[in-house]
């Protein structure tokens, strides 16, 4: 049990500069947040399918060089990952293209050896996945998902966390609603520890406020709810206490990808390390500020290590 497990797909990614030019990298939410608790010194392997071609290779290569552990990674013949492209506006809100509907990230959990993944998510430390990582898998695909967090759950006596991040996109699913909520309502039932972003759980569940998330969430058993409110902070429910913590400074994004990704890294690293959840919370806005003055999802390496007491 050393590992946290992250599970999802990574992409690549196509961000346009100021120039109007695109610039080419690899991301995915789960992925963004596996790196970003990998520089925080975390034992982290992440789990998905990626093709034979350059682009697969050079995500594993990625991954290795961030010190993530990519042996859960199997890669199908003929097949390529999916693309995303990211275009902002004036304020640094982003929108998103995306080619993705047969990339074999979909297939993770029907795909040999899909038991060893399995396995390793039943053994690990912590298992972190989103709402895109349900989005992506068949009903076969989300039973045994949902299967092995609940056989983990069952058999560590509370000894592991399982942390779900709501991140909820309408076109994920089709439009369909009823879907998305049972499949959530699923999820949570197998997680301890939740950290939605507010205007997620308004488009799916009609929220009034992060308390009533927290009061809704709470209901499946969760012990820990983080609630990501943008500029206004976060709602933070651990140890029977709610309190709010707001943002240290305002900043004015330069892009807002990842941002959600790596406020959920800087708090879970905190947490596994002994900090209190006011502290990690703390910790996962400062992570956020910086990660949004630069582009793309993925800060480099020489700019986050920067942001390190010496």
């Amino acid at each position: 049990m050393s590992k946290v497990v992250c599970v999802g797909e990574v992409m690549v990614e196509l961000a346009r500069g100021s120039d109007g030019r695109f610039g080419l990298a690899y991301g995915g939410d789960t992925f963004n947040t596996a790196v970003y608790l990998a520089r925080a010194g975390v034992d982290v392997a992440y789990a998905t399918a990626l093709g034979d071609d350059t682009f697969s290779s050079e995500i594993l290569a990625l991954g290795a060089a961030e010190a993530v552990d990519m042996s859960l990674v199997p890669r199908l013949r003929g097949r390529v990952p999916g693309l995303y492209l990211i275009t902002t506006d004036d304020a640094g809100e982003r929108s998103f293209n995306y080619w993705r509907d047969t990339a074999p990230a979909r297939t993770l959990f029907e795909a040999e050896g899909w038991q060893q993944v399995a396995a390793a998510l039943v053994d690990a430390r912590a298992v972190y996945f989103s709402g895109i990582t349900l989005s992506l898998y068949s009903n076969q695909g989300l039973g045994r998902f949902l299967a092995a967090l609940e056989m983990a759950g069952s058999t560590t006596q509370g000894r592991r966390l399982q942390v779900f991040d709501g991140n909820f996109r309408p076109r994920n699913w089709g439009g369909d609603l009823n879907r998305a909520r049972t499949v959530f309502a699923e999820a949570l039932k197998r997680s301890s520890m939740a950290l939605p972003t507010f205007e997620d759980e308004v488009a799916l569940w009609g929220d009034a406020s992060p308390a009533a998330t927290i009061e809704r969430m709470t209901t499946y058993g969760l012990t820990e709810v983080v609630v990501k409110n943008g500029a206004a902070g976060a709602l933070v429910h651990a140890d029977g206490r709610t309190v709010e913590v707001p943002v240290e400074r305002a900043v004015a994004p330069l892009d807002t990808t990842g941002a959600g990704d790596s406020f959920n890294a800087g708090y879970l690293s905190a947490r596994l390390q002994g900090a209190g959840p006011e502290e990690a919370a703390r910790a996962g806005h400062r992570l956020a500020a910086e990660v949004i003055m630069h582009r793309g999802a993925i800060i480099p390496r020489a700019i986050h290590e920067g942001m390190r007491p010496h």
